[in-house]
């Protein structure tokens, strides 16, 4: 779920962690999802604006969603990094993995799928996620590409799973690429 607010201005924001004041208004994380609430006159109805004010949509919100989402995501792995609950790389992956310390393997999504394949070899069992490229991955591990990483079961495994859970409501944009290759292009929010 993702929780809107409306500002002051009368701008509709995504609260993706929650905590702006306002009343909030929920969605299923899911891009079709809130261009239906966008359609249906859903958040204008239950924003309960003031007599005459009225509800802006910034065009480019799918797009404003996925950047939080992946910059949330990007967010949580460096924490869980720092704490000693998430590593990177194929040896240190397959250690864990064989310790039964992983809950969760998250891949880059523009990783070979072979490669992916082996790190996984013996170990099926153990959910697999691939919602950002490697560049990305890299940068929050301190290095210029990262294919595997193993976030700890527990704790850590659930909030990163969580995290690329919204995420995958809000696939790509692969005609319209970010900077860094990420995918944050606004591909408009048609179903």
């Amino acid at each position: 779920m993702i929780r809107f607010v409306v500002g002051p201005e009368g701008l509709l924001t995504p609260d993706l962690a929650g905590r702006l004041p306002g009343r909030g208004m929920w969605v299923e994380a899911e891009a079709g999802k809130v261009a239906a609430a966008i359609r249906s006159g859903a958040f204008a109805r239950h924003a309960r604006l003031a007599p005459g004010a009225r509800l802006v949509i910034p065009p480019d919100l799918t797009a404003r969603i996925r950047e939080g989402l992946v910059h949330r995501l990007s967010e949580t792995l460096g924490l869980a990094r720092r704490a000693g609950g998430a590593i990177a790389g194929f040896e240190k992956v397959r250690e864990w993995l064989a310790a039964g310390r992983v809950g969760l393997l998250v891949q880059a999504r523009d990783g070979s799928d072979e490669e992916k394949a082996r790190v996984r070899s013996g170990y099926a069992e153990v959910p697999a996620v691939a919602p950002l490229p490697a560049a990305s991955l890299g940068r929050i591990f301190g290095r210029e590409r990262v294919v595997h990483v193993a976030v700890a079961k527990g704790g850590w495994g659930e909030r990163v799973a969580r995290e690329c859970a919204r995420l995958a409501g809000f696939p790509p944009c692969p005609e319209r690429q970010g900077a860094a290759g990420d995918g944050i292009g606004d591909c408009g929010i048609e179903d």
